[in-house]
């Protein structure tokens, strides 16, 4: 009896590829179980706030791991920071940050009306979005791993580099994925982007004083 309780402990604490999905910004479903074995970065986001720089970052660390990690962007207006609906939002992301990562559709990520795996992390942790661009990592074995406020960086070792290391036992990587080069691979990124492609921006949003 003391082991089947065990196992079934075992299977509630960590079920974290276990039936998630989310609704593609693109269509179709996004399921995590296709990601089981793999570390899986979950970011709530929002077009207008001022942590959107962010998406650059993002961006680099999809294209760096490629199929070994997955960078999910979730848009979220709980924090009235998300453009009115989903192709505003694809639109504005693909012009701004030419951001090809996955994405869903604007998602509920805190209270009672959460996404599942918002409800999941938050029932596991404690943890909820505070404001826009927080970070939840799973790990590959379906822990959650980390997570994150706006304010830490997507490209710095607290992340990039827990990433890589668990990325580490998913497979040898095509290259390694450096926070200096991510940092150098986002800088490029706005360079190189005429500025007559991007979209018009509104005010940076403007976080109240309490933590985030």
């Amino acid at each position: 009896m003391r082991i089947i309780l065990a196992c079934l402990a075992a299977v509630c604490a960590f079920p974290a590829q276990a039936g998630f999905t989310f609704a593609s910004i693109d269509g179709g479903v996004i399921d995590l179980d296709d990601w089981a074995g793999k570390p899986v970065l979950v970011v709530n986001t929002a077009s207008l706030c001022g942590y959107s720089g962010q998406f650059d970052t993002l961006q680099a660390l999809h294209e760096g791991f490629g199929d070994r990690v997955l960078i999910l962007a979730v848009p979220s207006d709980d924090f009235n920071q998300e453009l009115e609906d989903e192709a505003a939002v694809k639109e504005y992301c693909a012009l701004t940050y030419d951001l090809t990562l996955p994405m869903t559709e604007i998602t509920k990520v805190r209270g009672a009306a959460a996404h599942p795996f918002y409800a999941w992390v938050r029932d596991q942790t404690g943890f909820q979005p505070g404001w826009n661009f927080n970070k939840v990592l799973v790990a590959p074995d379906g822990s959650i791993a980390g997570t994150w406020g706006a304010a830490v960086a997507p490209d710095g070792l607290d992340i990039a580099g827990r990433i890589e290391g668990l990325a580490l036992t998913s497979g040898p990587p095509a290259r390694a994925v450096r926070p200096g080069w991510l940092r150098r691979r986002a800088v490029h990124a706005r360079r190189a982007r005429p500025t007559a492609a991007r979209a018009p921006r509104a005010a940076p949003c403007r976080p109240s004083r309490r933590r985030r």
